[in-house]
């Protein structure tokens, strides 16, 4: 196999670590490969690819998508590196706005498998990040939503609170107590 998969503390949620060919004439691998992630247990057809990049301490989220369009991601940071955050919104989980956290970099390669029913959230940790990540849905936004970055009631520990880069949508999202979440 050219993955591992490992699931994380809210299992539903996954990181994946492809297998690093290196040489001297440097380093190959694959960043998705639909059998194998299959096999991993990530069932998505993925339908659209999206690239962002972000200034030192910039921090995105929390977003989601409601059914019918809700998303499922496959995230990877190319280059610097990242927290990113998976945040169960599945209001009859048994961990339900509990979330879960993995650095991404360019030097670990790994990709972080967000499930549909979780809001998505990331952190710049360096100088500046370029996130490429799959989508299972197309972007609508009308089906789009997302929950406060501070939130109390999910206390995420963000890494870079002193220099924080946040969009006024961002910094307007309403709070998780004020929500219509999944089913």
């Amino acid at each position: 196999m050219k993955f591992k998969f490992q699931r994380l503390e809210i299992p539903e949620v996954i990181l994946c670590t492809p297998l690093v060919l290196e040489d001297e004439r440097g380093w190959f691998f694959e960043a998705y490969h639909q059998r194998e992630f299959t096999q991993g247990g990530i069932p998505d057809a993925f339908v659209q690819d999206n690239v962002s990049y972000s200034v030192a301490g910039t921090l995105r989220g929390i977003h989601y998508q409601v059914p019918p369009m809700a998303q499922a991601k496959l995230v990877r940071c190319v280059s610097g590196s990242i927290l990113d955050v998976a945040v169960d919104l599945r209001k009859n989980s048994p961990t339900f706005g509990k979330w879960v956290a993995r650095e991404l970099s360019d030097q670990n390669r790994e990709n972080l498998y967000v499930p549909e029913g979780f809001g998505h959230a990331f952190q710049v940790l360096g100088d500046g990040a370029e996130i490429s990540y799959k989508i299972s849905t197309l972007y609508s936004p009308e089906f789009e939503f997302g929950v406060h970055w501070n939130d109390e009631q999910l206390s995420i520990d963000w890494p870079l609170r002193d220099t924080m880069v946040v969009s006024s949508k961002d910094s307007n999202l309403p709070r998780l107590k004020e929500q219509t979440i999944f089913p």
